[in-house]
């Protein structure tokens, strides 16, 4: 009977570490980082595909999205699928791009992480409240804040900034 009674309180023992786990992996992926596959050739130099990162989910709830970062949100035409973008303007900036190069509040952005001038145009736009304009890093492979199925992303479909590459090891870098 003892034998049975200690398999029994093992059993339980085990049983509750497992949800125990189970309910904090969940809490962690929900509400603090969450591990993303890079899907194609729109963040090159800076993102390859088939790279994997960690997205801290948690940042954003403290601050908005800052130029120059990376993060990951929901496409808004299709909210099953994520993007992952360079923010390029903020809420209240002008964004505008003109003989290849990227202007912002009528400044030339400097874009050491791009490998070429892009080759459309985009006309003189306020970002409203509330939103963000991003781009890929591969401007003529990139669908973003410049084509209108995208547009102006909203805060509420950002998920999160991306922070580190962790795989492959060999492009181990943080963001």
């Amino acid at each position: 009977m003892e034998k049975e009674n200690k398999t029994v309180s093992e059993i339980k023992d085990w049983a509750i570490s497992i949800v125990v786990a189970i309910a904090l992996a969940m809490f962690i992926r929900t509400f603090i980082v969450e591990l993303y596959v890079v899907d194609g050739p729109s963040m090159r130099p800076t993102l390859e595909s088939a790279e994997r990162l960690v997205v801290n989910k948690f940042i954003y709830r403290f601050r908005a999205p800052e130029k120059g970062e990376v993060l990951v949100f929901q496409y808004p035409r299709d909210p099953s699928r994520d993007f992952i973008k360079r923010v390029i303007a903020t809420p209240g900036d002008t964004v505008e791009i003109r003989e290849g190069r990227v202007l912002v509040n009528d400044q030339l952005l400097v874009e050491d992480y791009i490998l070429e001038k892009t080759r459309s145009e985009y006309p003189k736009t306020t970002v409203p409240a509330g939103h963000i304009f991003v781009m890929g890093d591969n401007r003529n492979n990139s669908e973003d804040s410049r084509f209108a199925d995208v547009g102006f992303v909203p805060y509420d479909l950002i998920k999160g900034k991306a922070v580190l590459v962790f795989w492959p090891l060999s492009s181990y870098k943080t963001l």
